[in-house]
């Protein structure tokens, strides 16, 4: 459940391969952070200055010391990377809406992996609510992650939705 811009918004369970795209992500990002990070999921991150509207990414990398807080949701400015795995064909309006919304809450790295078209987006440097950079590529493409994460993200065995008809 999250609640982006005011509207309530409920998500499927997990299928399989979206499910093992996550799992394959935190074990590439999460084996390679530096002491201080650590990655967690399903959290959710309020909107600053309002609790109200938060966001709940697949993946979230956050400071070790979030792990024994009792705060709910997690403060975006803690956050280092958001992950979002395109859950469905008819769920993909939601990642785009979901996109301006990291923006506006200053996530300073998104991550957006499609298993459809097996492609990746990375938006960098948000500001006025729009990501400044964004870099686009393919399954085998390694990501760029700017520091302090890993250098490069591995992406080549990343599983890819069965095409629909």
């Amino acid at each position: 459940m999250q609640v982006i811009g005011g509207a309530l918004l409920m998500s499927p369970p997990r299928r399989g391969k979206h499910a093992g795209t996550v799992r394959r992500l935190r074990e590439r990002i999460g084996s390679r952070l530096p002491a201080h990070l650590d990655d967690y999921e399903p959290s959710s991150i309020a909107l600053p200055d309002d609790q109200d509207d938060y966001a709940t990414p697949d993946l979230l990398v956050l400071p070790t010391e979030w792990a024994g807080e009792d705060d709910w949701p997690a403060d975006a400015h803690g956050v280092v990377l958001a992950v979002e795995v395109t859950p469905s064909p008819s769920r993909v309006s939601l990642i785009a809406a979901k996109t301006g919304w990291y923006a506006i809450a200053g996530v300073p790295v998104l991550l957006a992996v499609d298993p459809r078209k097996g492609e990746w987006t990375l938006h960098t440097h948000p500001r006025d609510g729009e990501y400044q950079g964004v870099l686009h590529g393919e399954y085998g493409e390694p990501v760029p992650l700017p520091s302090p994460l890993p250098s490069e993200l591995n992406t080549h065995d990343l599983p890819l939705y069965a095409p629909r008809g």
